[in-house]
C-alpha cells in the first residue's frame, strides 16, 4: 500500500489496521509471517501493510515510534497501537476485537 491508499483508508469508518514496518527490519519479516499466519487461518486479509521509509510523513503523523508497529484506526483517528509481537495467541488477544 502506498501513502495515499493509506491516507483513504485511515479516513474510513471502519475499524483497519495498518502494519507499518521496512524492507531492513528482520523482526518486521518475523511479525508479518505471524500476521500472515492470522489471515491465512480467518481465511480473509485483516492487515493493510505500509512500508515506514515510503511514508515519513505519515510516520510523524501518527507519532509512530518504531517498527514493526499495527496501527488500528477508526473514523480516521488511530485508537490503538501495538509495537510487541510476541506470539500469535498474544496478537490475537491484542488485536482480537478489531479483526471479529
Amino acid at each position: 500500500m502506498n501513502r495515499e491508499n493509506a491516507q483513504f483508508l485511515i479516513k474510513k469508518k471502519d475499524y483497519h489496521i495498518i502494519f507499518v514496518n521496512s524492507p531492513f527490519c528482520g523482526t518486521c519479516k518475523v511479525a508479518k509471517r505471524m500476521l500472515d499466519y492470522i489471515e491465512d487461518t480467518m481465511d480473509q486479509d485483516k492487515f493493510y501493510e505500509l512500508n515506514a521509509t515510503l511514508a515519513p510523513d505519515l510516520m510523524q503523523k501518527y507519532a509512530i515510534k518504531s517498527v514493526p508497529c499495527l496501527i488500528v484506526f477508526k473514523n480516521g483517528e488511530p485508537i490503538d497501537r501495538l509495537y510487541a509481537f510476541h506470539s500469535v495467541p498474544y496478537l490475537l488477544k491484542e488485536i482480537g476485537p478489531y479483526i471479529v
